[in-house]
């Protein structure tokens, strides 16, 4: 199952048709492959495996058949190790690495993202008599604080008050439409967020419960705050130290991701000071209203109006924009913590660039397979269903992977690229793996993990000096509760002591 994953600035914690793919189980896909035959790189993968990854294959009673293996040296054309390397499987999280590498190619690594502010009516004396149109131009780290240096700028430029409504054009993304929670009936958490033209703080909301310092009964508050949110506080105390599952506390959205409650419920322990939730809240545009109407009272402003959305009215004149982050550090977040979201703000964007806006899944995963293909890297069986790997659907082979892999060290932006990689043993999701010992600092290392997938790509420098990409995906019964990361191990000790 996919974990919570939010980049540190927010809080430390945390071209197949479309239809016709989702039909495809891991299941029939090996069927398919049965009916085709092996493939000469398949019938020669009865070579032995290193003696220490075949223990942990016998010690779990796992056939190779469901892990692909690639192990090659970045300075050379043939594989050192290989298994099953042109067979399709699920990667998880590992696919980041070719959407992200993609768009620095594609984007450059000093790519910004533009959000713009159109007014749409005259001011006099600082107030605007009409709307104010915010035009999203895809941020996928547009987070409160930059949201709030944003409404800085249109304050320093002389708007106070707005009399009409606050309108959010989100014409640059068309995403595909889908059930929030259609992955694991989950649609609340954080990793599940929908990408938007105009995605405030990836509408991400800490719940954080706390005992106050006059009274016993815990209180909610929430960063960021929200105008339209309604905070139905239900939390009663129980004796006790501070543990348990969310210390005790519920929380659910009664109406869902569309309406604007919230509910709190449970007991909380005595011995707790303080607690906080993770959960996504509202549609992007409402969360957008709530985030606003606060921090604009706090520069001085006002709101009359409501939220709507809809395209930049003709008669609108541009007043203000706002810059992102550079891509490089977008790609830094995305692949250091995972971040699901942003990933597919990357895809979509990918799309509007290669073409003409609005940015599709369909035209990202179009220009990805069109990159591939100019390169001459293989993608036999390859679906990138939203580009961040939070699918089922998504397959790629390990050659794949590694061909793209050995192409960016090639790359003039490769130093952006691997510096976006998690560090074995000391950052990232790889900040646990290898910790205090001599293989920490010396992988670059993408994980991924999904129930019966675990995976990993990227780079590995050997004891010896020499670099090695390597890829290993593993599709099969339970591998995520203990024997895929066993194997990885495995592996990556083996590539280490080359």
């Amino acid at each position: 199952m996919a974990v919570d994953v939010i980049v540190p600035a927010l809080v430390d914690i945390i071209h197949r048709d479309r239809q016709l793919m989702k039909t495809r189980s891991p299941a029939i896909i090996a069927l398919i492959w049965f009916a085709l035959g092996p493939s000469p790189a398949m019938a020669a993968d009865t070579d032995p495996l290193p003696p220490e990854l075949q223990r942990v294959l016998d010690g779990h009673d796992l056939g190779r058949s469901g892990l692909s293996i690639v192990v090659q040296a970045v300075d050379a054309d043939e594989p050192v190790l290989s298994l099953n390397p042109d067979v399709p499987r699920s990667p998880a999280s590992t696919i980041k690495l070719l959407t992200t590498f993609v768009a620095l190619d594609l984007l450059g690594p000093a790519y910004s993202w533009r959000t713009e502010a159109y007014i749409d009516g005259p001011i006099d004396d600082g107030r605007l008599a009409g709307d104010l149109v915010l035009k999203g131009g895809g941020d996928p780290y547009m987070t409160t604080e930059r949201f709030w240096s944003f409404l800085r700028e249109l304050d320093a430029r002389g708007l106070r008050h707005i009399e009409g409504d606050l309108v959010i054009d989100r014409s640059y993304f068309e995403p595909d439409p889908e059930e929030p929670g259609a992955f694991d009936g989950q649609p609340w958490r954080t990793y599940n967020v929908a990408p938007d033209a105009l995605l405030i703080n990836m509408k991400a909301v800490e719940f954080r419960i706390y005992r106050p310092i006059t009274g016993n009964r815990p209180q909610v508050i929430t960063d960021p705050a929200l105008a339209n949110l309604k905070i139905d506080n239900r939390i009663g105390n129980t004796s006790g130290p501070c543990r348990g599952f969310q210390r005790g506390v519920a929380i659910d959205l009664p109406d869902g991701l569309a309406g604007d409650k919230v509910t709190l419920s449970g007991r909380f322990p005595t011995g707790c000071k303080e607690y906080a939730i993770y959960r996504t809240v509202m549609t992007p545009p409402n969360f957008a209203y709530g985030v606003f109407k606060p921090l604009w009272s706090q520069l001085g402003g006002s709101l009359s109006g409501k939220v709507r959305t809809g395209p930049v009215p003709e008669s609108a004149t541009l007043f203000a924009h706002f810059d992102s982050v550079p891509l490089a550090e977008v790609v830094r977040n995305v692949n250091k913590f995972s971040n699901n979201v942003m990933t597919r703000q990357l895809l979509l964007t990918i799309g509007a660039e290669a073409g003409t806006p609005p940015g599709t899944e369909a035209s990202g995963r179009s220009a990805i397979a069109d990159w591939l293909s100019a390169r001459g890297i293989e993608a036999p069986g390859l679906f990138l269903e939203n580009g961040s790997g939070l699918s089922r659907e998504t397959r790629i082979s390990a050659q794949t992977m590694a061909g793209m892999l050995v192409a960016a060290w090639r790359h003039p932006y490769m130093p952006e690229f691997i510096a976006s990689m998690p560090l074995s043993g000391m950052d990232g999701t790889m900040r646990n793996r290898f910790r205090g010992s001599s293989l920490a600092g010396r992988m670059h290392l993408k994980t991924g993990r999904l129930d019966h997938v675990y995976a990993i790509a990227g780079y590995v420098q050997a004891r010896s000096g020499a670099r090695y990409v390597v890829v290993a995906f593993h599709n099969d019964t339970d591998v995520h509760r203990g024997p895929g990361g066993e194997l990885q191990d495995a592996l990556l000790r083996w590539v280490y002591d080359r």
